[in-house]
């Protein structure tokens, strides 16, 4: 039987991209997930049944700690001898490709869920285009999550190696039995749901990244013209890695028509989607951002900014709006746009579940993935 070693920065991240894949994968495979210890990885090794291996890995660049990690990560996988290193998220990308290149293990697959090097700059921007250089070295195997990840790694020439997307792009798809109004979500739905407000709602971490700023800034904007609007923002702040700035936070503090609800998981998260009117997403930089597909999933609406994986999922006019991202007025208009025009943004909201049912229903999203693992392992 082979074995193939799954592998994330953190666990959060295997249980996001990974849950129900691995248990699947083990039917087949015998299967390791690797992160950063964590709570997450616990529930991995509960949820999928699968050997589970923590070796700590900084987010950020952290020379010695970096060090550190990539030495532990040589010896388990000498150790663990597998014929498949599998890495997704930037820093287990560099780490586990080079430390499985250098443990010379047969199969090395990265897969791209973002690039964080188009939105950065200066010298940053050259340590994450090396970074990234150096991930598609040593992997065998190149997974971009979408096209438009795929057109930015070709066009700045990060590597020359084949680039496969996988279906219509996405690694996780959408259950779209779970991502439905089922009456355990609209009994929580109908106490959020007020028919006196039109409700746009976010859901992510609340970041500088993430456009919450100039969504803060509209917002504000907004609320002033038309009164009965409201906006849910779901998701956690993160301070210490990418901070809005201290006027949004005004904002959202001082703007009773804003509500900041936290992290929402399972049913509390989907009554929010199944409550809301239109869901806004204007985003730096994304992957493949599974919200939208969510989202859309729950018959809403999308506003999303013109980024990878954002563009891929919503086609303008279609089931969303497309506007440029970091533009406070664009994203105004836009949200005054759902707004008003009811009919239109129902034929959106008509749309958008089929949207995601054509190209992303989970199944199908899996498929993809496991004919990829026999078509390396034949």
């Amino acid at each position: 039987m082979k074995k193939i070693i799954r592998t994330t920065t953190i666990p959060k991240s295997l249980t996001a991209f990974c849950t129900g894949i691995l248990k699947e994968l083990s039917m087949k495979y015998e299967v390791v997930a690797l992160s950063s210890p964590g709570e997450d990885l616990d529930l991995i090794a509960k949820t999928d049944g699968v050997k589970t291996v923590s070796i700590p890995m900084e987010r950020h660049i952290s020379l010695i700690k970096d060090f550190v990690s990539l030495l532990k990560l040589i010896k388990t996988f000498r150790k663990e001898k597998p014929d498949m290193v599998h890495s997704m998220t930037p820093k287990a990308g560099l780490l586990c490709m080079l430390a499985a290149w250098i443990a010379r293990v047969p199969v090395r697959v990265h897969t791209f869920t973002g690039l964080v090097f188009p939105t950065a700059e200066g010298l940053t921007k050259k340590i994450l285009m090396l970074t990234d250089k150096i991930t598609c070295f040593c992997a065998t195997h190149i997974i971009p999550e979408g096209e438009g990840v795929k057109n930015d790694l070709i066009n700045n020439k990060i590597t020359k190696k084949p680039l496969k997307v996988l279906g219509y792009g996405n690694i996780r798809g959408i259950d779209l039995d779970f991502y439905s109004k089922r009456k355990s979500v609209m009994d929580i739905a109908t106490q959020l749901k007020s028919k006196d407000y039109f409700t746009f709602v976010f859901v992510g971490r609340i970041v500088k990244n993430k456009g919450i700023n100039e969504l803060c800034f509209a917002f504000q904007k907004l609320s002033a013209v038309y009164p009965k609007v409201r906006l849910w923002l779901v998701g956690p702040y993160e301070n210490d890695l990418d901070p809005i700035s201290d006027e949004s936070r005004k904002i959202i503090d001082s703007n009773s028509k804003i509500e900041a609800v936290g992290q929402k998981n399972g049913d509390g998260l989907l009554a929010y989607y199944a409550a809301a009117d239109c869901f806004v997403f204007p985003s730096y930089r994304e992957g493949f951002p599974n919200t939208v597909l969510e989202a859309g999933a729950m018959d809403l609406p999308c506003i999303v900014t013109d980024i990878n994986g954002s563009r891929e999922i919503i086609k303008d006019g279609y089931n969303g709006l497309i506007i440029p991202s970091q533009n406070e007025d664009a994203l105004y208009k836009a949200m005054e746009y759902m707004l008003v025009n009811s009919e239109v943004r129902m034929n959106m909201a008509n749309n958008a579940r089929e949207s995601i049912k054509e190209r992303f229903e989970c199944s199908f999203v899996r498929k993809c993935l496991y004919d990829f693992y026999d078509e390396i392992f034949e």
